[in-house]
């Protein structure tokens, strides 16, 4: 994934990362704010030209990095986001199953979000 650039696009709820001025990958999510406040992936998505250079991981790890630093947790409803955590529990703690309904409500709640 070299020459590869993550960041963080709070307003429009993506994580993207960026290669040779494009696009190429990126994690859609929200804020989650009650019970508490959480970070809630809900699909990833890398450009076909681009699967299988680590994209996908390296944008999953700094999710949960951006979560660390903000001082919240992952509640992931994303499947590729679900199983990178399983298989990285030193960089993903467990989601609080509470979080995980209350981010299922949300998304339920806001069908045309995404």
């Amino acid at each position: 994934m070299s020459g590869t650039e993550i960041r963080d696009d709070r307003a429009a709820g993506r994580l993207e990362a960026v290669g040779d001025g494009e696009v190429v990958g990126h994690i859609e999510y929200f804020v989650l704010e009650a019970p508490e406040r959480a970070l809630v992936p809900v699909h990833t998505i890398v450009e076909p030209a681009h699967e299988g250079k680590g994209i996908a991981g390296s944008l999953a790890r700094e999710l949960y990095a951006l979560a660390a630093r903000e001082g919240v947790p992952v509640a992931p409803l994303c499947p590729y986001v679900v199983r990178w955590a399983e298989r990285h529990p030193e960089a993903a703690p467990p989601a609080d199953p509470r979080l995980l309904s209350a981010a299922k409500d949300w998304l339920r709640a806001h069908p045309d979000r995404f």
